[in-house]
């Protein structure tokens, strides 16, 4: 047993500074003449939504002649450059008129869609609000069902928060407050020769932990190639390099990085020419999701020509993710970047912001020489150590991040008591542990997460890890004692005062057993031009998708990203025939039809024998919210009846379920209020406890079911359901 030093700490209620309204991106078309002018932070999306688009009359004009099949053929982005926080509801304020009325499908942070974005034949100025599900801030347009025309004058996305505490900024390219070795980022601190040392005609540190000491690399064709054997390298191509530093041209006094392409091919055979030649602005450091980083320099070029960007991470030609800081657009003055950058779960161990030098067309892709000057990464000056903020939504204590308490170090543990004894307004039931303090979006990046269910127990430690955005539930709301083990990376929690803990309960079965009559699938466009009758589709005939028919399996309740279930079911149909999954929220109507993410939990293959399906799953990142499981049923274009049945769903706690155990049940043990359906393009109904069965889209199905989902023959009476619909059958 570990020894154990409580702190009780008295919390006296803390009132946070009055909520503002705060603007995260902003773009006034009439501020531009010509469309490559919009500086987007995100601007990209389809060939034929840019060949639709152009300023006219101070505004973003849409013009289109014909509609794309499918509609996310011709897409954009119109706003970006926001990192959003999971649950923080936005507002996206506009300005919009078209020649027509009409909607167009607008999808973002990584809720899809969040609502039909309405254009009238009248200007109109409105807003839109949504709830961030993961942190991916852009905005996306999806015009592909639009003939005709429409104009925006100005796009606005703002939230309501709270401004936190004055921040101060650390420079990490000096000497000063940085590992000692680091160099500065103005170019007039030679390379030190063991930065230009080579092995074979090949930089040595490229691919070292000495890498983030050197804060300019280039690579460009014709130069630092491979020219023998080595065992950092398998092929005879170019490699990154420390960027050569040159007097500026009429400024000798100033020194500048330089990079000179002159050899334009691909690097290789699958590789695109735009990476042929690349730029790196390296950080001594990676910096984790979540974490708030201020990006300058300045940039010029002996021709103008556009670069995209890039997020790398130590090694700078480890790729991470492609969504960096948008094209950057060099002209032949010097121009300055400066932006705070908050790195997305798809960024995290960005150690670098690439450029891709050969980008652009016409002028990327003709000898140029690119130059960058007072290169500066900075970070937030953040507390360091160990901070708890609390949370119980019953009683309305929220996160207050900037003001988490402190954990107190006795001997080899630190200790923090949440909640005051005696006060139950004070009680908690939620905690969120951080290594840093000070920024809200930093303190999520360095959060821990236990590794399994939290009990009161001063005898039980659990193991954590590092996890960004990390909640940690306790078993009942009151006064509570954290201790942490650092060195040896474990968590204790004792109850002091407060509710009687929750008990494991018994993992239940749902034996309800669902079927799902999934019609024939229109065919696809291809498939149907195969078959020769493209000229004979009637009216109104529209190409079915692979979630015409479907099938949910919904939660009792919204999941947190990170949670860990584990789903089970048996299943068949009436044919061997695959499901693709998807993850979805809640919509208003209570319906767990709101799309989150395409995969879930894979792909399911039925059989004509039952199966027995289990798998672990845990809630993505971007998946914050989410409340269902679907099943896309017409994957297949044949009709096919589906079954579903003895149904478990539960938190997964390894030692309690070799019990038989959980400390949560996701579905109820009977009935059928956690299973959906939607044949034919319908809307989701409730599984009830028989057959729902629908009008196919080529032939009306002439069976018919009681209301137990029987099948019986026309001389049955009473209720029953044929094609789709109740009757009374006398």
């Amino acid at each position: 047993m570990k020894k154990l030093f409580t702190l009780l700490a008295l919390l006296t209620c803390f009132l946070g500074v009055k909520a503002e309204t705060i603007v995260d991106a902003e773009v006034d078309f009439s501020k531009f003449s010509d469309i490559s002018e919009v500086p987007f932070a995100s601007w990209r999306g389809s060939e034929s939504a840019f060949a639709r688009l152009s300023i006219q009359d101070g505004c973003l004009h849409f013009h289109s002649e014909e509609a794309t099949n499918p509609s996310w053929d011709c897409q954009f982005f119109p706003i970006g450059g926001v990192s959003a926080e999971e649950g923080v509801v936005y507002t996206l304020h506009f300005k919009v008129k078209g020649d027509h009325a009409g909607n167009v499908s607008m999808l973002g942070f990584g809720q899809t869609p969040y609502g039909q974005f309405a254009i009238t034949t009248d200007w109109v100025e409105g807003t839109v609000n949504y709830e961030a599900t993961n942190t991916d801030g852009n905005i996306l347009m999806q015009c592909g069902d639009w003939v005709g025309d429409w104009d925006i004058a100005y796009l606005k996305i703002t939230h309501e928060g709270k401004a936190e505490r004055p921040i101060t900024w650390l420079e990490l390219l000096t000497a000063d407050g940085t590992p000692e070795g680091k160099y500065v980022g103005d170019a007039e601190t030679p390379w030190p020769a063991w930065a230009l040392e080579t092995d074979g005609g090949v930089n040595i540190n490229w691919r070292t932990d000495r890498a983030p000491e050197i804060c300019a690399w280039s690579l460009t064709m014709g130069k630092n190639n491979d020219e023998g054997p080595s065992d950092l390298v398998t092929d005879n191509r170019a490699r990154p390099y420390p960027a050569d530093i040159e007097p500026e041209a009429g400024n000798a006094s100033n020194h500048v990085f330089a990079v000179h392409v002159d050899q334009i091919e691909k690097i290789d055979d699958d590789a695109s020419i735009a990476w042929s030649n690349q730029f790196w602005i390296q950080a001594p450091k990676g910096f984790k999701e979540g974490a708030s980083v201020k990006l300058s320099f300045r940039y010029k070029a002996d021709h103008a020509c556009s670069a995209g960007t890039q997020y790398h991470k130590m090694n700078p030609s480890v790729y991470n993710i492609w969504n960096a800081a948008g094209d950057v657009n060099f002209t032949t003055e010097w121009q300055t970047f400066e932006k705070t950058l908050t790195i997305h779960a798809d960024g995290a161990d960005t150690y670098s912001l690439c450029f891709n030098l050969c980008s652009d067309e016409n002028n990327g892709r003709t000898p140029n020489v690119f130059y960058f000057d007072d290169l500066s990464w900075q970070e937030m000056k953040l507390d360091h150590g160990l901070f708890v903020a609390t949370s119980n939504a019953a009683t309305g204590i929220e996160y207050d991040l900037g003001n988490a308490i402190e954990f107190q170090k006795f001997d080899d543990l630190y200790s923090a008591t949440v909640g005051t004894l005696g006060d139950e307004s004070s009680w908690v039931n939620e905690v969120m542990i951080s290594t840093v303090r000070g920024h809200d979006g930093s303190f999520k990046s360095a959060t821990i997460k236990p590794s399994g269910t939290v009990v009161s127990d001063e005898d039980t430690w659990l193991d954590y890890t590092e996890k960004s955005n990390a909640k940690i539930k306790l078993p009942a709301a009151g006064v509570w004692t954290i201790n942490i083990d650092m060195e040896g990376k474990q968590i204790n929690f004792i109850e002091l005062e407060g509710d009687v803990p929750q008990e494991p309960v018994a993992i239940v079965t749902n034996e309800t057993e669902s079927v799902i009559n999934g019609t024939e699938r229109n065919y696809k466009e291809d498939e149907t031009k195969a078959e020769g009758f493209a000229e004979e589709l009637p009216e109104g005939y529209v190409f079915g998708q692979p979630w015409d028919n479907q099938f949910w399996i919904a939660a009792n309740r919204n999941l947190e990203a990170g949670e860990v279930t584990v789903i089970k079911f048996q299943y068949k149909a009436s044919k061997e025939a695959k499901t693709t999954t998807q993850a979805h929220k809640v919509g208003d109507d209570g319906k767990p039809c709101t799309y989150l993410n395409w995969e879930a939990i894979g792909d399911v293959n039925f059989t004509e024998d039952w199966q027995d399906y289990t798998k672990e799953f845990t809630v993505p990142n971007g998946d914050n919210g989410m409340r269902s499981i679907v099943f896309n049923m017409a994957e297949i274009k044949e009709a096919c009846d589906y079954y579903v049945k003895n149904v478990q769903w539960y938190v997964k706690d390894e030692e309690l379920e070799a019990q038989g155990l959980t400390m949560e049940n996701l579905i109820n043990a009977t009935g059928a209020d956690n299973f959906w359906i939607k044949v034919n393009k319908g809307n989701p109904e409730s599984a009830g406890t028989g057959i729902s069965t629908v009008v196919s889209s080529k032939k009306a199905s002439s069976a018919i079911y009681n209301i137990a989902g029987q099948k019986v023959d026309k001389n049955y009476k009473g209720l029953v359901i044929k094609n789709g619909k109740k009757m009374i059958q006398d």
